[in-house]
């Protein structure tokens, strides 16, 4: 049908409308198309288109979805480019450019095999001990007050160092960092912690900080011991570093194959390793680099991404030809991929994608139905965007229901709290995204895949075990 001449009258409608463009009364009648296709509906959909045309073709989802942010953003929810641009995730970024390049610069000179020989000394050379430690450290960072990310971004790049050397699985070895973080995440004093006890007591329903921690440090524990088990642990019980696993360092700081024998003894290989050598003044700044990125991060909450590829560049800065590679080891594709997604998840946002779902799903009345969706759509959802935000608009839309007295409110929350933060694990997430871009010898895209596909298993499962345990039985 011809448009009439006078397009003066147009104007574009807001998000979350359900037309598509707002008709003036004497404009020609909009098609049946216009008047059925909300913004939610399709932005929904080219979520679908992204998914699909990145799993048949080697394009990367991260520019298929700054596209889909523009097209569907423009023309569908009514933005403009800089409201489109307000969504690009710039702190993210700063943090996978930062901490990818501090720890390229760290491994360039010796500085990550220095790590190694103290890691192996720690656990008197017994691999099998070093995923949990690195599921430990990560914990108590967090429990502490660290945020996940922050925590995670400090020790995936030293803990995948670790898998590479000592061939352990890098997605084990990433997964238990991950779900580390999560397992302190809830302390208290923690970030996950403070808002979800904060958002518990404004809306006057039963609490319980403890536990509400416990629920998530055991059942993070719990998958931690499965995955261990599944993705390779079972192989390497028993199994202790040889001199194989572990090179010398020479004075220069660049590793070596100069240790002799293969003795399938830990003793031999341990005390070979962790013997004393030279340290360099190189390596020794590199340490108090790392000391002084936890302290500002963690202590006094500066950005990590700026205080990361600050404390890089000073590095680089006492040998520059060394160094000169160190940023074409930053992992661009991955910082592609993580930008273009969640700047379309800002999209979805705007147009009201998730409020619509989650109305939709409030509007069964069936307490128990609803919980589980409302942990579905809290794991979904926290897949690609904030856990933190999620958590406080999932346990917001139960409010209503909870209140109501039929479902045991504590347990509900618990299940809502570990259903969002537990698929962190997502290579859209920030906790996921950093262990994608910090694994060692891999094929990239190959382990792209493999994370994705855990952590489609972990949205699938995770809510609906997380209902099974803390909701269904009606004891919290």
């Amino acid at each position: 049908m011809a448009r009439p001449l006078d397009h003066s009258s147009e104007v574009l409608a807001p998000a979350g409308t359900s037309t598509i463009r707002a008709q003036p009364a004497h404009s020609w009648p909009p098609t049946t198309w216009e008047q059925t296709v909300s913004p939610e509906i399709i932005s929904i959909l080219a979520l679908v288109a992204i998914f699909a045309i990145a799993t048949f073709l080697p394009i990367n989802m991260g520019a298929l979805a700054f596209v889909a942010a523009f097209l569907v953003g423009t023309l569908a929810v009514g933005m403009t480019t800089d409201d489109i641009l307000a969504g690009f995730p710039g702190e993210l970024v700063l943090t996978l450019i930062g901490v990818t390049y501090l720890f390229a610069i760290a491994q360039n000179n010796g500085t990550v095999d220095l790590l190694v020989r103290g890691a192996v000394k720690l656990v008197a050379g017994r691999v099998a001990f070093i995923p949990w430690i690195m599921f430990a450290v990560t914990g108590v960072l967090t429990a502490i007050g660290a945020l996940g990310p922050a925590a995670v971004a400090i020790i995936a790049p030293i803990a995948l160092g670790f898998a590479a050397r000592f061939r352990i699985s890098p997605l084990l070895m990433g997964m238990m960092v991950v779900h580390g973080a999560q397992a302190g995440g809830f302390s208290p004093i923690s970030v996950y912690g403070v808002t979800v006890n904060t958002i518990v007591a404004d809306n006057d329903l039963p609490s319980s900080p403890v536990t509400v921690f416990l629920g998530s440090l055991f059942f993070n524990v719990a998958i931690g011991a499965i995955i261990f088990v599944v993705l390779g642990g079972r192989q390497l019980v028993g199994r202790k570093v040889t001199d194989e696993d572990v090179p010398a360092s020479t004075e220069d700081g660049d590793t070596s194959a100069e240790v002799t024998g293969h003795g399938t003894s830990a003793g031999s290989a341990v005390d070979t390793v962790t013997a004393p050598s030279k340290v360099t003044f190189e390596q020794v700044l590199t340490l108090l680099g790392l000391v002084v990125l936890v302290l500002l991060a963690l202590v006094f909450d500066l950005d990590i991404g700026f205080v990361s590829i600050t404390i890089a560049t000073v590095l680089a800065l006492f040998s520059a030809a060394r160094h000169k590679g160190a940023v074409m080891q930053i992992s661009w594709s991955t910082v592609l991929l993580i930008a273009g997604v969640l700047t379309f998840v800002s999209v979805l946002q705007a147009a009201g994608t998730i409020e619509y779902v989650g109305q939709s799903v409030t509007s069964i009345g069936a307490p128990l139905l609803v919980a589980l969706l409302l942990a579905y759509i809290g794991a979904v959802v926290s897949a690609f965007a904030s856990s933190t935000a999620i958590i406080g608009v999932a346990i917001s839309l139960a409010v209503p229901f909870l209140l109501a007295g039929e479902i045991g409110a504590v347990g509900v929350v618990v299940a809502l709290a570990v259903s969002a933060t537990i698929v962190d694990v997502s290579p859209f997430s920030t906790n996921g995204a950093l262990v994608l871009a910090n694994a060692q010898d891999v094929d990239r895209d190959r382990f792209y895949k493999q994370i994705l596909g855990y952590s489609g298993v972990v949205v699938l499962v995770g809510p609906l075990v997380a209902w099974l345990v803390f909701v269904v039985p009606g004891w919290l």
